[in-house]
């Protein structure tokens, strides 16, 4: 059963993973991600379900460490939180644990300010835990897909036993509009047979262990056919978790890339170039790792040029000059483009259809 409601980004990725069957939240108050806490805090122990506030980040990655070697369970935070929960992280991704990260992004470096920016695509995309290890990152742009996202990551973290990070951001957090609530099927998933809930409760009555220690690997042989093994789940990721959104592509001579709230303010300056004639389109990661270099090096093969809008002084701009390979020019757009100088500023169409201009 559907339910239609009006709620914000934030809202609707907490609702998104109760639809998912999320069994325990935990998460320490941080700005612009209070109110997925807030909501937990008030649903989650009417319907039976866990929540705790933790002491800290540190605290809610432990935690959550220990609650997904049994059920779903999620945590949430913003750019200063997620810096301290990656070895935390990391820990999970080497014990092949299935949690949901989300990270509503907020301005840095450090402790920053308590609005919007997207300056955590590096820690996010790259990994800021030690070791060979990646994540999926699905990058949300409507309130609708905070919720089909969120439910998208619990699943993607029970089929590849791996942690998943949800990147939004200030203002696609706390954007109000109307989501279909629904649950999502996406298919069959193997049997947690690795899952402890205690010998009564396993098929074989043998006692599950989870370890993240070099000296107990008892799933390999050694060190190294672990890491290999690891390998190649992450060039599965890339090769079948790829999402993305081609808008106004076909024809198009100027590719903008952008995620989040930028991609759709990306979408309006394409909308308004091309009410004045000029060829302009969009690619939208939904997967920031895995990143569509395909599909752009596709359009540099077109003779396009590209321009990134990102609300930063450049980084995912990285993956595109990466793609590109030299071949074409690569513009941009970023937080020096902001409306106002302060951290209350955002990139607004206008400002991106100007450069579009300038460098038609």
């Amino acid at each position: 059963m559907s339910e239609r409601v009006f709620v914000e980004g934030n809202e609707a990725i907490s609702r998104g993973a109760t639809a998912a069957g999320c069994q325990a939240f935990f998460g320490y108050p941080i700005t612009p991600q209070n109110e997925i806490t807030e909501w937990f805090a008030r649903e989650f122990p009417k319907m039976g379900r866990v929540f705790v506030q933790s002491q800290s980040e540190l605290g809610s990655v432990n935690m959550l460490y220990g609650a997904v070697s049994a059920v779903r369970a999620m945590t949430s935070t913003s750019g200063p939180g997620f810096s301290l929960m990656q070895e935390g992280i990391s820990s999970m991704a080497n014990a092949e644990l299935p949690g949901v990260i989300v990270d509503v992004q907020r301005g840095g470096p450090g402790s920053g300010t308590i609005r919007t920016a997207q300056q955590d695509f590096f820690q996010c995309t790259r990994g800021g835990g030690h070791g060979d290890y990646r994540t999926i990152v699905l990058a949300p742009a409507s309130s609708q897909e905070c919720c089909d996202l969120t439910q998208l990551a619990f699943y993607l973290a029970d089929k590849y036993r791996n942690p998943v990070i949800i990147l939004s951001d200030a203002i696609i957090g706390r954007l109000r509009e109307i989501v279909n609530i629904e649950t999502i099927d996406f298919g069959p998933l193997p049997y947690k047979d690795w899952a402890i809930r205690g010998k009564a409760k396993q098929k074989d009555g043998k006692r599950r262990t989870v370890d993240h220690s070099a000296d107990l690997y008892h799933r390999d042989p050694n060190f190294v056919s672990f890491l290999i093994r690891l390998g190649k789940k992450i060039e599965q990721m890339q090769k079948s978790e790829l999402r993305y959104e081609n808008y106004k592509t076909e024809d198009a001579k100027l590719i903008l890339v952008a995620y989040g709230y930028t991609s759709r303010v990306a979408k309006e300056a394409v909308n308004m170039a091309r009410a004045e004639g000029t060829k302009a389109g969009l690619i939208r990661p939904i997967t920031v790792w895995p990143f569509p270099y395909e599909v752009i090096r596709e359009k540099v093969r077109q003779g396009c040029k590209f321009l990134v809008v990102e609300d930063s002084l450049g980084q995912m701009i990285d993956d595109v000059l990466f793609a590109a390979e030299g071949r074409a020019a690569v513009h941009f757009v970023g937080i020096a483009d902001r409306h106002i100088p302060t951290d209350g500023g955002m990139i607004l169409p206008d400002k991106v259809f100007e450069k579009i201009k300038e460098i038609q």
